[in-house]
C-alpha cells in the first residue's frame, strides 16, 4: 500500500518523515535503504516514523540511510517537534524516542528548541569496549610519536558520539578518518564521529561523519556532544553557536538540570507517497 509522506530537514541534514499513527510502519533494511537512496529512492540522510504512544504525543522511531534504527537524532527532533505543534496548535510538544522523552517548543518562525535531556558521561553509557575517561578517550590516528588526531572526548546524547578537536575545520580528514573511527573496536555499537575547531568561548565549526549515514551537512546530536565534549575540558563556556555547512545551532548545557538545549531551524520541501 502506497503511503504519504513528507520530505523534511534541518540544516541541511534531511529527513523522510512517515506518519504511523494509523497504519504501523517497520520498514526492513532493504525498504529503508531502498527509500534513502539518493539515485534511485527518494533520498535523506534518515528515515522518521511517528507512530502511536500511550504516555505522550507520540513515539517517534528513527532508521539511518544504511537500514540500522537508532536512538536520536537531533535536527529530526526538531522536525517531529514543529509537526506534532503545527497539528495541535500548541507551542510545546512531547514525544517518546528509544533515548527517552524529549519536548520541544517554538523558538520562532520554523524555530524550534528541543529538550535533548542530560548527556551520557560514563564510559558505559557511550558505550566503549573498556573503562575509560570520557573527558579524553585513548584513541590515536596516525604516527605513535606525533598523531595527527588523539584524545578525543565522548559524549551519549541517546546515540554515541566521539569529538576530535583539531586546529583547522578545513582540512580536517573527516571522509578519510571517519568511516575508520565509526567501526573502530573502541565503540562496540559504533560511533558518530566528530570534528571541533574551537573559534571562540562561545563557538565552534563542525563536521560530522555520521554512523550510518556518512558525512552529512549537520548533525543536531553532534553537536550537542560537541558543546558537552568541549565545555568538559575547559574550551568553552556552556552555550555556543555551532557551525555546520548547512547553518548553525546554539547548544546550551544548562547547568540548573544538566540537561543539553538545541536551538535552530525546520524546513518543509515537498510531500509525496512511497513507492
Amino acid at each position: 500500500m502506497s503511503r504519504p509522506f513528507l520530505k523534511m530537514n534541518g540544516l541541511g541534514n534531511d529527513f523522510v518523515v512517515v506518519e504511523a499513527r494509523d497504519v504501523p510502519f517497520e520498514p526492513g533494511i532493504a525498504q529503508a535503504r531502498a527509500i534513502a537512496d539518493r539515485a534511485t529512492g527518494i533520498g535523506c540522510d534518515q528515515i522518521i516514523g511517528i507512530a502511536p504512544s500511550a504516555t505522550s504525543e507520540a513515539y517517534v522511531r528513527f532508521w539511518n540511510a544504511d537500514g540500522d534504527e537508532v536512538g536520536a537524532c537531533g535536527n529530526g527532533a526538531r522536525c517531529v517537534a514543529w509537526l506534532l505543534m503545527e497539528a495541535s496548535g500548541r507551542d510545546e510538544a512531547v514525544f517518546e524516542t528509544v533515548a527517552g522523552r524529549l519536548s520541544g517548543r517554538r523558538a520562532g518562525d520554523k524555530v524550534v528548541t528541543v529538550d535533548m535531556g542530560e548527556p551520557g558521561l560514563d564510559w558505559t553509557q557511550i558505550p566503549l569496549a573498556e573503562e575509560m575517561d570520557t573527558r579524553g578517550v585513548e584513541l590515536q590516528v596516525g604516527p605513535i610519536d606525533a598523531p595527527h588526531l588523539h584524545t578525543p572526548g565522548c559524549v551519549s546524547m541517546g546515540n554515541p558520539h566521539v569529538v576530535f578537536f583539531v586546529d583547522d575545520i578545513g582540512t580536517a580528514p573527516v571522509a578519510q578518518v571517519g568511516p575508520m573511527i565509526e567501526h573502530h573496536p573502541l565503540f562496540p555499537e559504533r560511533v558518530n564521529v566528530g570534528f571541533a575547531q574551537i573559534i571562540a568561548r562561545d563557538r565552534i565549526a563542525l563536521r560530522v561523519w555520521e554512523r550510518g549515514a556518512g558525512l552529512t551537512k549537520a548533525c543536531g546530536t553532534g553537536a550537542c556532544a560537541a558543546l558537552v565534549a568541549a565545555h568538559r575540558r575547559g574550551l568553552t563556556g556552556r552555550k555556543a553557536a555551532v557551525m555546520f555547512e548547512g547553518g548553525e545551532l546554539t547548544i546550551e548545557w544548562r547547568e540548573s538540570d544538566n540537561h543539553v538545549l538545541m536551538t535552530g531551524p525546520v524546513a518543509v520541501e515537498f510531500t509525496g507517497r512511497l513507492p
